[in-house]
Protein backbone atom coordinates (compact mmCIF):
# COMPACT_ATOMS: atom_id res chain seq x y z
CA UNK A 1 0.00 0.00 0.00
CA UNK A 2 1.45 3.39 -0.94
CA UNK A 3 3.02 5.49 1.75
CA UNK A 4 1.30 8.78 2.53
CA UNK A 5 3.24 11.95 3.25
CA UNK A 6 0.46 14.56 3.56
CA UNK A 7 0.44 16.39 6.94
CA UNK A 8 -2.50 15.73 9.24
CA UNK A 9 -4.61 18.30 11.06
CA UNK A 10 -2.58 17.49 14.19
CA UNK A 11 0.59 18.66 12.49
CA UNK A 12 2.16 15.18 12.54
CA UNK A 13 3.34 13.58 9.27
CA UNK A 14 1.32 10.60 8.09
CA UNK A 15 3.36 7.56 7.17
CA UNK A 16 2.53 4.01 6.14
CA UNK A 17 0.47 1.90 8.50
CA UNK A 18 2.62 -0.30 10.74
CA UNK A 19 2.52 -3.97 9.82
CA UNK A 20 1.17 -4.80 13.27
CA UNK A 21 -2.05 -3.07 12.24
CA UNK A 22 -2.82 -6.02 9.95
CA UNK A 23 -2.82 -8.39 12.88
CA UNK A 24 -5.30 -6.15 14.73
CA UNK A 25 -7.71 -5.80 11.79
CA UNK A 26 -7.55 -9.30 10.28
CA UNK A 27 -9.95 -10.93 12.80
CA UNK A 28 -12.56 -8.32 11.83
CA UNK A 29 -12.58 -9.29 8.15
CA UNK A 30 -15.27 -12.03 8.04
CA UNK A 31 -17.90 -9.94 9.81
CA UNK A 32 -16.80 -6.75 8.01
CA UNK A 33 -17.20 -8.43 4.62
CA UNK A 34 -20.71 -9.58 5.58
CA UNK A 35 -21.64 -6.10 6.81
CA UNK A 36 -20.36 -4.37 3.68
CA UNK A 37 -22.18 -6.89 1.47
CA UNK A 38 -25.43 -6.30 3.36
CA UNK A 39 -25.20 -2.50 3.29
CA UNK A 40 -24.17 -2.31 -0.36
CA UNK A 41 -27.02 -4.55 -1.52
CA UNK A 42 -29.45 -2.56 0.60
CA UNK A 43 -28.29 0.74 -0.94
CA UNK A 44 -28.06 -0.68 -4.47
CA UNK A 45 -30.87 -3.24 -4.99
CA UNK A 46 -29.59 -4.19 -8.45
CA UNK A 47 -26.48 -5.62 -6.78
CA UNK A 48 -28.72 -7.63 -4.42
CA UNK A 49 -30.27 -9.33 -7.45
CA UNK A 50 -26.81 -10.08 -8.78
CA UNK A 51 -25.82 -11.90 -5.57
CA UNK A 52 -28.67 -14.35 -6.30
CA UNK A 53 -27.74 -14.72 -9.97
CA UNK A 54 -25.17 -17.06 -11.57
CA UNK A 55 -22.68 -14.23 -11.10
CA UNK A 56 -23.23 -14.14 -7.34
CA UNK A 57 -20.29 -16.31 -6.32
CA UNK A 58 -17.86 -14.31 -8.43
CA UNK A 59 -19.15 -11.07 -6.93
CA UNK A 60 -18.70 -12.42 -3.41
CA UNK A 61 -15.14 -13.49 -4.21
CA UNK A 62 -14.43 -10.07 -5.67
CA UNK A 63 -15.80 -8.33 -2.60
CA UNK A 64 -13.68 -10.52 -0.29
CA UNK A 65 -10.58 -9.92 -2.40
CA UNK A 66 -11.10 -6.16 -2.45
CA UNK A 67 -11.33 -5.97 1.34
CA UNK A 68 -8.78 -8.62 2.26
CA UNK A 69 -6.05 -7.31 -0.02
CA UNK A 70 -6.13 -3.95 1.76
CA UNK A 71 -5.16 -5.66 5.00
CA UNK A 72 -2.61 -7.92 3.33
CA UNK A 73 -0.92 -4.91 1.75
CA UNK A 74 -0.37 -3.50 5.22
CA UNK A 75 1.46 -6.68 6.17
CA UNK A 76 3.26 -7.03 2.83
CA UNK A 77 3.16 -3.73 0.90
CA UNK A 78 4.98 -5.08 -2.16
CA UNK A 79 2.89 -8.25 -2.56
CA UNK A 80 1.33 -8.64 -6.04
CA UNK A 81 -2.47 -8.57 -6.28
CA UNK A 82 -3.36 -10.14 -9.66
CA UNK A 83 -6.64 -11.75 -8.51
CA UNK A 84 -7.88 -8.54 -6.86
CA UNK A 85 -6.90 -6.49 -9.92
CA UNK A 86 -8.71 -8.81 -12.34
CA UNK A 87 -11.83 -8.92 -10.15
CA UNK A 88 -12.01 -5.11 -10.09
CA UNK A 89 -11.59 -4.93 -13.85
CA UNK A 90 -14.32 -7.56 -14.14
CA UNK A 91 -16.65 -5.39 -12.05
CA UNK A 92 -16.03 -2.52 -14.49
CA UNK A 93 -16.63 -4.76 -17.51
CA UNK A 94 -19.89 -5.96 -15.98
CA UNK A 95 -21.16 -2.41 -15.53
CA UNK A 96 -20.38 -1.71 -19.18
CA UNK A 97 -22.15 -4.89 -20.31
CA UNK A 98 -25.19 -3.87 -18.27
CA UNK A 99 -25.25 -0.50 -20.04
CA UNK A 100 -24.63 1.48 -16.85
CA UNK A 101 -22.07 4.12 -16.03
CA UNK A 102 -19.56 3.77 -13.20
CA UNK A 103 -21.43 5.95 -10.71
CA UNK A 104 -23.13 3.06 -8.90
CA UNK A 105 -19.98 0.96 -8.66
CA UNK A 106 -18.00 3.93 -7.38
CA UNK A 107 -20.76 4.61 -4.87
CA UNK A 108 -20.60 1.00 -3.68
CA UNK A 109 -16.82 1.20 -3.25
CA UNK A 110 -17.11 4.40 -1.22
CA UNK A 111 -19.96 3.04 0.88
CA UNK A 112 -17.78 0.04 1.67
CA UNK A 113 -14.96 2.37 2.68
CA UNK A 114 -17.22 4.32 5.05
CA UNK A 115 -18.37 1.09 6.68
CA UNK A 116 -14.75 -0.06 7.07
CA UNK A 117 -13.83 3.29 8.58
CA UNK A 118 -16.72 3.01 11.03
CA UNK A 119 -15.47 -0.43 12.06
CA UNK A 120 -11.89 0.87 12.37
CA UNK A 121 -13.00 3.52 14.83
CA UNK A 122 -14.45 0.81 17.07
CA UNK A 123 -11.24 -1.20 16.80
CA UNK A 124 -9.22 1.95 17.49
CA UNK A 125 -11.06 2.62 20.72
CA UNK A 126 -10.70 -1.01 21.74
CA UNK A 127 -6.92 -0.99 21.21
CA UNK A 128 -6.44 2.66 22.17
CA UNK A 129 -4.93 3.55 18.79
CA UNK A 130 -3.62 7.09 18.39
CA UNK A 131 -5.45 9.77 16.37
CA UNK A 132 -2.53 9.83 13.93
CA UNK A 133 -2.91 6.09 13.38
CA UNK A 134 -6.62 6.52 12.63
CA UNK A 135 -5.97 9.40 10.25
CA UNK A 136 -3.35 7.31 8.49
CA UNK A 137 -5.83 4.45 8.19
CA UNK A 138 -8.52 6.72 6.74
CA UNK A 139 -6.09 8.27 4.27
CA UNK A 140 -4.77 4.87 3.19
CA UNK A 141 -8.30 3.45 2.90
CA UNK A 142 -9.58 6.13 0.54
CA UNK A 143 -6.36 5.99 -1.46
CA UNK A 144 -7.01 2.26 -1.81
CA UNK A 145 -10.58 2.94 -2.96
CA UNK A 146 -9.21 5.24 -5.67
CA UNK A 147 -7.03 2.33 -6.79
CA UNK A 148 -10.04 -0.01 -6.97
CA UNK A 149 -12.01 2.54 -8.96
CA UNK A 150 -9.10 3.00 -11.37
CA UNK A 151 -8.89 -0.75 -12.00
CA UNK A 152 -12.64 -0.98 -12.58
CA UNK A 153 -12.45 1.97 -14.96
CA UNK A 154 -9.86 0.07 -17.00
CA UNK A 155 -12.25 -2.86 -17.44
CA UNK A 156 -15.17 -0.55 -18.16
CA UNK A 157 -13.34 1.40 -20.85
CA UNK A 158 -12.04 -1.83 -22.37
CA UNK A 159 -15.60 -3.02 -23.00
CA UNK A 160 -16.86 0.40 -24.08
CA UNK A 161 -14.06 0.74 -26.62
CA UNK A 162 -14.81 -2.70 -28.06
CA UNK A 163 -18.55 -1.97 -28.06
CA UNK A 164 -18.07 1.40 -29.73
CA UNK A 165 -15.78 -0.16 -32.35
CA UNK A 166 -18.38 -2.82 -33.09
CA UNK A 167 -21.18 -0.26 -33.29
CA UNK A 168 -19.16 1.92 -35.65
CA UNK A 169 -18.40 -1.12 -37.81
CA UNK A 170 -22.11 -1.84 -38.10
CA UNK A 171 -22.87 1.81 -38.89
CA UNK A 172 -20.21 1.86 -41.61
CA UNK A 173 -21.63 -1.37 -43.04
CA UNK A 174 -25.08 0.24 -43.12
CA UNK A 175 -23.68 3.30 -44.89
CA UNK A 176 -21.90 1.14 -47.48
CA UNK A 177 -25.09 -0.81 -48.09
CA UNK A 178 -27.04 2.40 -48.69
CA UNK A 179 -24.34 3.63 -51.09
CA UNK A 180 -23.91 0.46 -53.12
CA UNK A 181 -26.22 1.66 -55.86
CA UNK A 182 -27.54 -1.86 -56.28
CA UNK A 183 -30.84 -3.17 -54.96
CA UNK A 184 -30.01 -4.37 -51.47
CA UNK A 185 -32.23 -6.73 -49.50
CA UNK A 186 -34.55 -4.57 -47.44
CA UNK A 187 -34.23 -7.09 -44.62
CA UNK A 188 -30.45 -6.55 -44.48
CA UNK A 189 -30.83 -2.78 -44.17
CA UNK A 190 -33.66 -3.15 -41.66
CA UNK A 191 -31.56 -5.53 -39.54
CA UNK A 192 -28.59 -3.14 -39.48
CA UNK A 193 -30.91 -0.25 -38.60
CA UNK A 194 -32.22 -2.27 -35.67
CA UNK A 195 -28.75 -3.32 -34.52
CA UNK A 196 -27.42 0.24 -34.63
CA UNK A 197 -30.57 1.98 -33.42
CA UNK A 198 -30.54 4.13 -36.57
CA UNK A 199 -33.85 5.15 -38.16
CA UNK A 200 -34.02 5.35 -41.94
CA UNK A 201 -35.10 8.92 -42.83
CA UNK A 202 -37.25 9.96 -45.78
CA UNK A 203 -34.41 12.07 -47.18
CA UNK A 204 -30.62 12.04 -46.88
CA UNK A 205 -27.78 14.35 -47.83
CA UNK A 206 -24.36 12.92 -48.67
CA UNK A 207 -21.10 14.74 -47.97
CA UNK A 208 -17.71 13.97 -49.55
CA UNK A 209 -14.62 14.97 -47.57
CA UNK A 210 -10.96 15.47 -48.27
CA UNK A 211 -8.80 12.75 -46.68
CA UNK A 212 -7.15 14.19 -43.58
CA UNK A 213 -5.52 12.86 -40.40
CA UNK A 214 -7.87 15.13 -38.45
CA UNK A 215 -11.02 13.32 -39.62
CA UNK A 216 -10.94 10.88 -36.72
CA UNK A 217 -11.58 13.77 -34.33
CA UNK A 218 -14.68 15.15 -36.05
CA UNK A 219 -17.54 15.88 -33.64
CA UNK A 220 -20.62 14.80 -35.60
CA UNK A 221 -24.26 14.52 -34.64
CA UNK A 222 -25.08 11.04 -33.36
CA UNK A 223 -27.48 10.27 -36.23
CA UNK A 224 -24.84 10.98 -38.89
CA UNK A 225 -23.42 7.87 -40.57
CA UNK A 226 -19.79 8.30 -41.57
CA UNK A 227 -16.83 6.38 -42.94
CA UNK A 228 -13.85 8.60 -42.26
CA UNK A 229 -11.27 5.87 -42.89
CA UNK A 230 -12.26 5.29 -46.52
CA UNK A 231 -9.82 6.59 -49.18
CA UNK A 232 -12.77 8.78 -50.20
CA UNK A 233 -14.22 9.75 -46.78
CA UNK A 234 -17.93 10.42 -46.72
CA UNK A 235 -20.88 10.92 -44.41
CA UNK A 236 -24.65 10.62 -44.63
CA UNK A 237 -26.76 13.25 -42.91
CA UNK A 238 -30.44 12.46 -42.35
CA UNK A 239 -32.61 15.14 -43.96
CA UNK A 240 -31.51 18.41 -45.54
CA UNK A 241 -28.68 20.69 -44.45
CA UNK A 242 -30.60 23.13 -42.27
CA UNK A 243 -29.07 25.82 -40.07
CA UNK A 244 -28.35 23.37 -37.24
CA UNK A 245 -26.64 20.90 -39.57
CA UNK A 246 -24.68 23.72 -41.18
CA UNK A 247 -23.40 24.82 -37.78
CA UNK A 248 -22.45 21.23 -37.01
CA UNK A 249 -20.48 20.96 -40.27
CA UNK A 250 -18.83 24.37 -39.84
CA UNK A 251 -17.71 23.39 -36.33
CA UNK A 252 -16.67 19.83 -37.18
CA UNK A 253 -14.85 20.53 -40.45
CA UNK A 254 -12.39 23.15 -39.25
CA UNK A 255 -9.34 22.60 -41.45
CA UNK A 256 -11.09 19.95 -43.58
CA UNK A 257 -12.77 20.73 -46.91
CA UNK A 258 -15.98 19.02 -47.94
CA UNK A 259 -18.59 18.99 -50.69
CA UNK A 260 -22.31 18.52 -50.04
CA UNK A 261 -24.46 16.59 -52.51
CA UNK A 262 -28.17 17.16 -53.05
CA UNK A 263 -30.84 16.06 -50.57
CA UNK A 264 -32.50 12.96 -52.03
CA UNK A 265 -34.48 9.87 -50.99
CA UNK A 266 -32.22 7.14 -49.54
CA UNK A 267 -32.54 5.12 -52.75
CA UNK A 268 -30.77 7.98 -54.59
CA UNK A 269 -27.95 8.31 -52.07
CA UNK A 270 -25.36 6.98 -54.60
CA UNK A 271 -26.22 9.93 -56.88
CA UNK A 272 -25.82 12.45 -54.06
CA UNK A 273 -22.34 11.18 -53.11
CA UNK A 274 -21.35 11.00 -56.78
CA UNK A 275 -22.26 14.66 -57.26
CA UNK A 276 -20.40 15.62 -54.08
CA UNK A 277 -17.25 13.80 -55.16
CA UNK A 278 -17.50 15.37 -58.61
CA UNK A 279 -17.52 18.80 -56.96
CA UNK A 280 -14.20 18.01 -55.28
CA UNK A 281 -12.78 16.89 -58.65
CA UNK A 282 -13.89 20.17 -60.24
CA UNK A 283 -12.19 22.06 -57.42
CA UNK A 284 -9.02 20.05 -58.05
CA UNK A 285 -9.01 21.03 -61.73
CA UNK A 286 -9.76 24.68 -60.97
CA UNK A 287 -13.22 24.72 -62.54
CA UNK A 288 -14.85 25.59 -59.20
CA UNK A 289 -13.24 27.88 -56.66
CA UNK A 290 -12.17 26.10 -53.50
CA UNK A 291 -13.95 26.73 -50.20
CA UNK A 292 -14.25 24.90 -46.86
CA UNK A 293 -17.79 23.76 -47.74
CA UNK A 294 -19.09 23.53 -51.31
CA UNK A 295 -22.77 22.89 -52.03
CA UNK A 296 -23.94 20.98 -55.08
CA UNK A 297 -27.06 23.16 -55.25
CA UNK A 298 -24.81 26.14 -56.05
CA UNK A 299 -23.20 24.39 -59.04
CA UNK A 300 -25.94 22.34 -60.69
CA UNK A 301 -25.40 23.68 -64.23
CA UNK A 302 -21.64 23.11 -63.97
CA UNK A 303 -22.20 19.55 -62.72
CA UNK A 304 -24.62 18.90 -65.58
CA UNK A 305 -22.49 20.41 -68.35
CA UNK A 306 -19.34 18.62 -67.18
CA UNK A 307 -20.97 15.35 -66.13
CA UNK A 308 -19.48 13.42 -69.10
CA UNK A 309 -16.32 14.90 -70.56
CA UNK A 310 -16.01 12.22 -73.25
CA UNK A 311 -19.52 13.03 -74.46
CA UNK A 312 -18.67 16.73 -74.35
CA UNK A 313 -15.74 16.09 -76.69
CA UNK A 314 -18.05 14.30 -79.11
CA UNK A 315 -20.64 17.07 -78.95
CA UNK A 316 -18.10 19.85 -79.43
CA UNK A 317 -16.65 18.05 -82.45
CA UNK A 318 -20.13 17.87 -83.99
CA UNK A 319 -21.41 21.33 -83.04
CA UNK A 320 -18.19 23.16 -84.02
CA UNK A 321 -17.53 21.17 -87.18
CA UNK A 322 -18.17 24.24 -89.43
CA UNK A 323 -14.98 25.94 -88.14
CA UNK A 324 -12.82 22.81 -87.83
CA UNK A 325 -10.95 23.48 -91.09
CA UNK A 326 -9.93 27.03 -90.16
CA UNK A 327 -6.59 28.00 -88.69
CA UNK A 328 -6.41 27.80 -84.89
CA UNK A 329 -6.24 31.59 -84.47
CA UNK A 330 -9.22 32.33 -86.70
CA UNK A 331 -11.22 29.46 -85.24
CA UNK A 332 -10.69 30.73 -81.68
CA UNK A 333 -11.71 34.28 -82.62
CA UNK A 334 -14.88 33.15 -84.35
CA UNK A 335 -15.84 30.76 -81.52
CA UNK A 336 -15.35 33.50 -78.91
CA UNK A 337 -17.48 35.89 -81.00
CA UNK A 338 -20.16 33.21 -81.37
CA UNK A 339 -20.16 32.60 -77.61
CA UNK A 340 -20.58 36.31 -76.85
CA UNK A 341 -23.41 36.57 -79.36
CA UNK A 342 -25.22 33.54 -77.91
CA UNK A 343 -24.77 34.90 -74.39
CA UNK A 344 -25.87 38.48 -75.06
CA UNK A 345 -27.64 38.73 -78.46
CA UNK A 346 -26.05 42.18 -78.28
CA UNK A 347 -25.38 44.83 -80.87
CA UNK A 348 -22.08 45.05 -82.74
CA UNK A 349 -21.08 47.96 -80.51
CA UNK A 350 -21.86 46.08 -77.29
CA UNK A 351 -20.13 42.91 -78.48
CA UNK A 352 -17.15 44.98 -79.62
CA UNK A 353 -16.75 46.31 -76.06
CA UNK A 354 -16.84 42.78 -74.62
CA UNK A 355 -14.40 41.46 -77.23
CA UNK A 356 -12.25 44.60 -77.21
CA UNK A 357 -12.49 44.97 -81.00
CA UNK A 358 -14.05 47.49 -83.38
CA UNK A 359 -17.80 47.03 -84.13
CA UNK A 360 -16.96 46.63 -87.80
CA UNK A 361 -14.79 43.62 -86.88
CA UNK A 362 -17.74 42.12 -85.04
CA UNK A 363 -19.96 42.58 -88.11
CA UNK A 364 -17.34 40.88 -90.30
CA UNK A 365 -17.04 37.95 -87.93
CA UNK A 366 -20.82 37.56 -87.65
CA UNK A 367 -21.15 37.42 -91.44
CA UNK A 368 -18.46 34.71 -91.46
CA UNK A 369 -20.31 32.76 -88.75
CA UNK A 370 -23.62 33.02 -90.60
CA UNK A 371 -21.93 31.74 -93.72
CA UNK A 372 -20.23 28.84 -91.93
CA UNK A 373 -23.04 27.71 -89.59
CA UNK A 374 -26.08 28.63 -91.69
CA UNK A 375 -29.32 27.20 -90.25
CA UNK A 376 -27.49 25.99 -87.12
CA UNK A 377 -27.71 29.55 -85.77
CA UNK A 378 -31.40 29.87 -86.74
CA UNK A 379 -32.88 26.58 -85.53
CA UNK A 380 -33.61 26.90 -81.73
CA UNK A 381 -32.61 23.32 -80.86
CA UNK A 382 -29.36 23.49 -82.83
CA UNK A 383 -28.57 26.88 -81.36
CA UNK A 384 -29.19 25.55 -77.81
CA UNK A 385 -26.84 22.59 -78.42
CA UNK A 386 -24.12 24.92 -79.67
CA UNK A 387 -24.57 27.27 -76.72
CA UNK A 388 -24.46 24.40 -74.20
CA UNK A 389 -21.24 23.06 -75.76
CA UNK A 390 -19.58 26.50 -75.66
CA UNK A 391 -20.57 27.06 -72.04
CA UNK A 392 -19.21 23.63 -71.04
CA UNK A 393 -15.95 24.21 -72.92
CA UNK A 394 -15.53 27.57 -71.23
CA UNK A 395 -16.09 26.01 -67.80
CA UNK A 396 -13.60 23.26 -68.52
CA UNK A 397 -11.02 25.74 -69.79
CA UNK A 398 -10.92 27.36 -66.34
CA UNK A 399 -9.00 24.35 -65.10
CA UNK A 400 -6.39 24.52 -67.84
CA UNK A 401 -4.10 21.59 -68.50
CA UNK A 402 -1.93 22.02 -65.42
CA UNK A 403 -1.76 19.67 -62.45
CA UNK A 404 -4.70 19.32 -60.12
CA UNK A 405 -4.61 21.73 -57.21
CA UNK A 406 -5.85 21.43 -53.69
Amino acid sequence: MPAVSQPSDLGEPLGPLPQEFAAIVRPELPSLIREIGLEVTRAYPEYARLFDSPHGEGIRVGLEQSISVFVEQVARPSAPTPLRDEMCRRFGRFEAYEGRGLDQLQGAYRLGARIALRRAKKVGRRYNLSPTMMLTFADALFTYVDELESLSREGYLEVRAATDDHAETLRRRLLHLILTGRPAPRSAIAELCEQTGWTMPEQVTLVALRPSPDLGRLALDRDVLADLTDPQPNMLIPGPIDDARRRMLDHALLGTHAAVGLTVPPSHAPDSIRWARRLLELVDTGVIDDAPLILAEDHLITLWLLSDTALLDQLSERELAPVSALSATRRERLIETLRIWLDTRGTAAHMGELLDVHPQTVRYRMRSLESLFGQQLVDPESRFSTEAVLRALRLRSRGGDGPARR
